[in-house]
């Protein structure tokens, strides 16, 4: 698919790539809230199969308006000629450092840390917005999907400094994703992350200083 040819057919493309990325990148981090939810649907109800596929179709969803908004995101800056096309990353160091700056500072904030919670407890979380079925199921994975993206929608934005095909980049935030969800101290290292990405931020802006 060549950069700059933003056909219907390449922007659906543009968008299933995006989603199958962030399914790859989410899921780990999420696999245990869903084993979870699975184990704990089977011996409520005494059932033989949990409706686990509408748990995770709901989480996919909330995922898939996000993917929307990236590929639409990207779209916008390839015609504004502010994305490499090798690995679609930004051109513009200056660029760089504001959204660096950005997510390490959501990194910091409440409603990060408020997000963060649901996904790092999440008997918790089902104990609080459980509900029978299959409709009840869809609805709960609606429901994390939006907390995964509150936590770490500035983290996938950031594909765009080091490159979206940039697969060692991809590997890097996944990582960060699944350390701050799942160790024990995730939460300490989420902030350590936080405060690197400004350094980071900081260090391009003084190096592209004139």
């Amino acid at each position: 698919m060549a950069m700059g040819d933003w056909s219907p057919r390449n922007v659906a493309l543009t968008i299933s790539m995006w989603w199958i990325m962030m399914v790859a990148m989410m899921l780990p981090a999420a696999a245990p809230v869903v084993l979870l939810y699975d184990r704990s649907y089977r011996a409520s109800y005494a059932a033989a199969a949990s409706p686990i596929w509408s748990f995770l179709a709901g989480y996919l969803v909330a995922w898939g308006v996000f993917s929307i908004a990236a590929a639409l995101a990207q779209i916008l800056l390839d015609r504004a000629s502010l994305l490499s096309p090798a690995i679609m990353a930004f051109d513009e160091r200056i660029l760089s450092a504001i959204v660096l700056i950005a997510a390490g500072l959501y990194q910091l904030t409440p409603a990060k840390q408020a997000c963060l919670r649901q996904c790092r407890n999440p008997a918790e979380f089902i104990a609080r917005y459980h509900s029978p079925g299959a409709a009840g199921a869809f609805r709960l994975g609606l429901i994390h999907g939006s907390y995964c993206l509150g936590c770490c929608w500035l983290l996938m934005v950031l594909l765009f400094v080091g490159g979206v095909m940039n697969l060692v980049w991809i590997a890097v935030l996944s990582m960060v994703v699944a350390v701050e969800k799942l160790l024990p101290r995730g939460k300490i290292a989420g902030l350590v992350f936080g405060y690197g990405f400004i350094a980071w931020g900081g260090w391009l802006l003084f190096s592209a200083w004139p």
